[in-house]
């Protein structure tokens, strides 16, 4: 078969992180508003080509100074890098619906190579006779790495926002 284009389904996908705050608990967030492009070939999408962009001003973590200062030069600078992009550039079988993802991470202007533990189903058939294929992709970046290194020492030790950024990621895909 021949590649086809796959087209995001919105309402079936969601892009969620996480960040230790005060080293006593994990403040989490998502954002919005993003959107793929994927291209593959239903028998083998260990083939796909696939991008990833993410509108930095759709960030949500239920309180909108926190989303604010985050958009700010002092994280994202989002008047200045309106979007995170991440392109495929290898998906390596590791068993089963298991894979690893690695893509170019773009952050902030900052491009750092990542690789995701990704779960890949499908893909089916749903009740109106669409096929569908679904990603599940998981992983940790150093927000530093990308020039996000804002932070204030606490008084106790330590810093106000951790380094590590959990990922996890969830999209659904309906051939086109």
């Amino acid at each position: 078969m021949a590649a086809s284009t796959w087209n995001l389904d919105k309402s079936h996908s969601g892009i969620t992180f996480s960040v230790r705050h005060m080293m006593i608990t994990n403040v989490r967030g998502s954002f919005n508003d993003f959107d793929a492009v994927v291209s593959a070939d239903a028998s083998d999408l260990t083939g796909l080509e696939a991008s990833l962009t993410i509108d930095v001003n759709s960030i949500d973590t239920k309180d909108e100074g926190r989303d604010g200062h985050l958009k700010s030069p002092d994280f994202f600078n989002a008047e200045q890098f309106p979007q995170i992009a991440f392109k495929k550039t290898a998906l390596v079988a590791k068993g089963g619906e298991d894979y690893a993802l690695t893509g170019d991470l773009t952050i902030a202007g900052v491009t750092k190579s990542v690789t995701l533990n990704t779960e890949i189903s499908g893909p089916a058939k749903d009740p109106w006779g669409n096929t569908k294929f679904g990603v599940v992709a998981d992983g940790s970046i150093s927000r530093s790495e990308f020039g996000l290194s804002w932070n204030a020492a606490l008084e106790t030790g330590g810093f106000l926002v951790g380094d590590a950024i959990k990922i996890h990621i969830e999209l659904e895909f309906a051939q086109a």
